[in-house]
């Protein structure tokens, strides 16, 4: 009974921490049962998605930090979708006023919504990462997976060798999070399997509702390949990357401060650091 009780409260606090995602979800699902009024359908999402993210932050349930760290997703995926959509991957066949070079503004924040789960996963369990990678291999790695989503178009796919890579780097990499009380541990190569393949299903569930369109879905939905998982696996990883080594810079940056204000605490975490 435990057993199941916990599961029942990771399950909620996951449920907690996709919010905006479902509010994504059932926007567009909303928007193709019920045509609206006065704009077209990719605006009326994009206002969602707006007056949803000024409402997450006016409640505390997202912080100003959390803010700027899922901006700078909207960024990212906003240039990788007006590549992507120039190179012919997928298409937005809807009319729309804030749709920039063939890509309305509202997808950014499909992207930004995993940024969203991510800080919401990672403050309501208490998320710590143990043996954490150098910050010089990190960010390297990052950048390389972002990058060959624009690079296999002209050069080889590494997706598998960088796939690899991210094993190595991260075989003795855990996740240690907090469900009621009880600390638990998982391989974080594990985690990253498990968002990725979940957000392959909400791509499902996405293109059902019309989010986008992939060339083999034009004249009638069908499932998006299961290759598309490693896609969103590698989406993932890069996302995570960001989000851990933000919040260990942040962390470190108030660590410092906070011994700066207090010489005795200092000393204190020094003699602990070389114990």
């Amino acid at each position: 009974m435990r057993a199941i009780k916990q599961l029942c409260r990771f399950g909620w606090e996951q449920a907690l921490s996709c919010l905006f995602p479902v509010v994504i979800f059932a926007s567009l699902a909303l928007t193709q049962i019920i045509p609206l009024p006065l704009l077209p359908r990719y605006d009326w999402l994009l206002l969602i998605c707006l007056l949803m993210q000024w409402g997450m932050v006016k409640s505390g349930l997202e912080t100003r930090d959390e803010l700027k760290v899922i901006t700078l997703f909207h960024i990212i995926g906003l240039c990788l979708e007006l590549f992507k959509v120039h190179m012919g991957s997928w298409s937005y066949p809807d009319e729309g006023y804030s749709k920039l070079f063939g890509v309305p503004l509202y997808s950014g924040f499909m992207y930004a919504s995993v940024a969203s789960y991510l800080c919401q996963a990672w403050r309501r369990l208490d998320v710590k990462l143990i043996q954490w990678p150098p910050f010089w291999v990190v960010v390297p790695l990052a950048a390389a997976i972002y990058l060959n989503f624009f690079t296999h178009h002209y050069w080889i796919d590494i997706r598998w060798w960088l796939s690899g890579l991210v094993i190595v780097v991260f075989w003795k990499t855990w996740v240690e999070y907090v469900i009621g009380g009880t600390r638990y541990h998982m391989p974080l190569a594990l985690s990253f399997v498990l968002i990725g393949f979940f957000i392959w299903i909400a791509e499902n569930i996405a293109t059902f509702f019309g989010a986008w369109e992939y060339p083999n879905q034009r004249d009638a939905w069908s499932l998006v390949h299961l290759g598309k998982v490693s896609s969103w696996l590698l989406l993932v990883i890069v996302s995570f990357l960001i989000v851990a080594t933000l919040k260990r810079v942040k962390g470190q940056g108030e660590m410092a401060t906070g011994a700066n204000h207090n010489p005795s605490g200092r000393r204190h975490l020094s003699q602990e650091g070389t114990q």
